[in-house]
């Protein structure tokens, strides 16, 4: 059995008042976390947590993921628009041009996210947050889909995606042009084995799949922080 995605962490300066900002924005309940910080709960079986993790190392860099929100119309993508300003969110300039349908925003605290115009036939039914898009290879794509034993759902031109077999969000990986890797990434997937599943034979599995040990200060008790073929960092938790 495999480990399944237990939240989507971000570090936060100020956890509370993040956790604060997406739950407004994704009608969300806030409870805490008895790892430090603060959690959003799921409203159902194929959502994940959000966790709000208590770092005061600076944003520098672009983040390798975000998320994209998804509109039913051209209304309801101009409301969400407004309601994340009116929450402290801000417009966010990554490059990119006039031509593009979805707005580029960015939290309270610089995490960028993109609300995407209605239609868009990738995101069909993947509910409100559609998608965590993410920078990073086709291998990288396939070790997530063996880690989290999700199916592919997209695998072209070096592109890949991945979703749950109950549905809702997928996490996509763009390919290459790669963006430059600025250090520790302040978003981060939390991996819980499943239950009755050892931990030390997850750890074990998932350095078979390509993982890699990482020793860092934010590793303590009931975690462990890995990186996946890509170098992007995640951690493995106690049964959750």
């Amino acid at each position: 059995m495999t480990a399944h995605l237990f939240a989507i962490s971000f570090d936060a300066s100020e956890p509370l008042r993040l956790a604060q900002f997406w739950a407004g924005l994704l009608g969300r309940e806030i409870a805490d976390d008895p790892h430090e910080g603060v959690l959003l709960l799921p409203t159902n079986d194929n959502e994940f947590h959000i966790r709000f993790a208590p770092n005061q190392q600076p944003k520098v860099v672009q983040n390798r993921m975000h998320f994209d929100l998804t509109s039913s119309s051209l209304e309801d993508q101009r409301q969400t628009v407004a309601r994340a300003l009116e929450l402290g969110a801000r417009h966010a300039d990554i490059g990119q041009g006039p031509e593009i349908d979805h707005v580029v925003l960015a939290d309270p605290e610089g995490n960028e996210f993109d609300v995407i115009a209605p239609g868009n036939n990738f995101l069909a039914g993947c509910g409100f947050v559609g998608a965590l898009a993410s920078d990073g290879s086709q291998k990288v794509g396939y070790f997530w889909s063996q880690a989290l034993g999700w199916p592919l759902v997209w695998d072209q031109d070096e592109e890949t995606a991945i979703q749950s077999p109950l549905g809702g969000t997928k996490i996509s990986w763009g390919g290459p042009p790669y963006m430059p890797n600025g250090g520790r990434d302040r978003v981060r997937l939390d991996l819980a084995p499943a239950v009755g599943v050892d931990w030390q034979a997850e750890v074990d599995r998932l350095l078979s799949l390509g993982a890699t040990r990482v020793h860092t200060d934010q590793e303590g008790p009931g975690r462990v922080v890995l990186a996946d073929p890509d170098g992007q960092e995640f951690s493995l938790l106690t049964s959750r």
